[in-house]
């Protein structure tokens, strides 16, 4: 079988930066132990599949070890893919969802997809986190994934995880995060060893968290944030309400045929 496969760096003007994702568009399910082994081969932090379903489309998003709830630079590429290869004719895009409906609109070269807040509270870190981590945190709070809080983007910008420990500690991913520099109200960095993402270059869904707990603290619900991975790529979000809008621009790089 012969399955289209495109790759697109996510949250970036250009490519070799931002997060890269693939995408199959498919005509029907394949089994779900076919889609995780592709994800494998594929070994990028997502590859995103979906399905025709209604006026919208069934999107779903592995990465290299798990199905994931949420994953955004993966919704961003595959809305993309949609506006520019496939013919999507709307301004927007339904996708369904292990996380509900998410609706990306096209506004210009910019997409801006609505999804869920994810808003943390404050939590006691758990047994061997902050060691894995490294650095000298403010504070540590946690939703899906655990935010912990330092005091400058240079700090979270050094810090040299050890993943094997991160990936013994008791949470689902570890977001660092520090008040921005320059134009970027914060920045972040991403860990999810135990989801088969030792970093994720940017991460869209960590934003859910990242957003709500910039608003507060800054006074503000426009938020521009940078994530400081080797890779690193910008996003622009708004709290709205129940909501957080999550921006941002796509570079083509590849497409291809793969053989299953």
């Amino acid at each position: 079988m012969r399955q289209a496969l495109y790759q697109v760096d996510a949250f970036t003007r250009e490519v070799f930066s931002g997060n890269p994702a693939a995408v199959c568009p498919l005509e029907r399910w394949l089994p779900e132990a076919t889609m995780q082994s592709i994800a494998a081969e594929n070994n990028l932090s997502e590859t995103a599949f979906f399905v025709r379903k209604g006026d919208g489309y069934h999107l779903r998003w592995f990465t290299p070890a798990v199905e994931v709830d949420l994953c955004g630079h993966a919704t961003l590429a595959s809305a993309w893919v949609l506006f520019n290869k496939l013919g999507h004719a709307d301004d927007s895009v339904t996708f369904h969802t292990l996380s509900g409906k998410l609706e990306v609109v096209r506004q210009g070269d910019l997409l801006v997809m609505d999804f869920p807040a994810r808003p943390a509270n404050p939590v006691e870190p758990c047994a061997g986190l902050l060691e894995a981590l490294g650095g000298t945190p403010e504070a540590v709070l946690a939703a899906r994934d655990h935010l912990v809080v330092y005091a400058t983007a240079a700090e979270v910008r050094e810090l040299q995880p050890d993943i094997e420990r991160l990936q013994g500690a008791d949470i689902y991913a570890a977001i660092a995060t520090a008040p921005g520099e320059g134009d970027y109200d914060c920045v972040s960095r991403f860990f999810a060893p135990a989801q088969g993402v030792p970093e994720d270059p940017v991460t869209g869904s960590a934003h859910c968290t990242i957003v709500p707990y910039w608003a507060e603290r800054l006074g503000k619900s426009t938020i521009r944030a940078y994530q400081a991975s080797l890779r690193g790529g910008e996003l622009i979000c708004e709290l709205q309400g129940d909501r957080v809008a999550i921006a941002g621009n796509c570079a083509f790089y590849m497409q291809g045929t793969i053989e299953i």
